[in-house]
């Protein structure tokens, strides 16, 4: 028995067993792809057999979602967080969401790709199978009512696409530093202002957009695909 947790042996090498395999899958799902990865390729990468490693995960699903849904519990509650501060003007909402996200990815670097983006599916599917993908859709969505705070799009197609747009912004800021070694903390506070004027630009260039189209009498279409 360990006198400083409580467990004992066994369940010590139990935890550092289960620990292992999420660091080897969490590793290859990253270098080689979530498809391309098996079952036996983690099991020996963690050190493990290949039928220990079912002892802990009945397959590669049950340990994405492992790896995956602790973290973005976290990231949804921090966005939460932010909604819920109603003296924040629209815009430095928004901001301050983004600034979330982007401090969380950063945090995160070597996992992103696998919390984010593996076995994902469409933002606007209203109810993913999965418990990972519900989270990182409500995630999704967070940002979606941030930005409308801002623009306020009356078409829920427009207000999803534009957010895509708004996302794809955020995402390629965090792809560009993912592999740089500088220390968090002062890595973030570079990117802040980058992020911050990128944001005030990509929301411009959204009214801007939405001002055009409609001087030309275009509509946007509401979710059935119906102007």
């Amino acid at each position: 028995m360990d006198t400083k947790t409580g467990k004992s042996r066994q369940e010590l090498r139990s935890e550092e067993t289960r620990n292992r395999i999420r660091e080897a899958a969490g590793n290859l799902f990253t270098s080689k792809g979530y498809d391309s990865v098996t079952m036996r390729e983690i099991a020996k990468e963690a050190g493990c057999s290949h039928t220990t490693i079912y002892l802990y995960y009945k397959d590669k699903e049950a340990m994405l979602e492992q790896l995956a849904l602790p973290p973005l519990l976290s990231l949804e509650e921090a966005m939460r967080a932010v909604t819920e501060r109603t003296e924040l003007p629209p815009m430095e909402a928004l901001k301050e969401i983004s600034r979330q996200f982007l401090l969380f990815c950063l945090s995160h670097k070597s996992m992103v790709t696998v919390i984010i983006s593996v076995k994902s599916v469409r933002v606007d599917e209203a109810d993913p199978e999965s418990e990972v993908n519900k989270h990182r859709n409500q995630v999704f969505r967070y940002l979606a009512d941030a930005l409308n705070r801002v623009i306020e799009a009356d078409a829920e197609e427009e207000k999803t696409n534009y957010t895509r747009i708004f996302f794809y912004m955020l995402h390629g800021m965090v792809t560009t530093y993912i592999g740089n070694e500088e220390e968090i903390e002062p890595l973030y506070a570079r990117l802040v202002p980058i992020l911050d004027q990128g944001i005030e630009i990509v929301v411009f260039g959204i009214e801007k957009k939405r001002k055009q189209d409609a001087k030309q009498g275009k509509k946007p279409k509401d979710k059935t695909g119906r102007k």
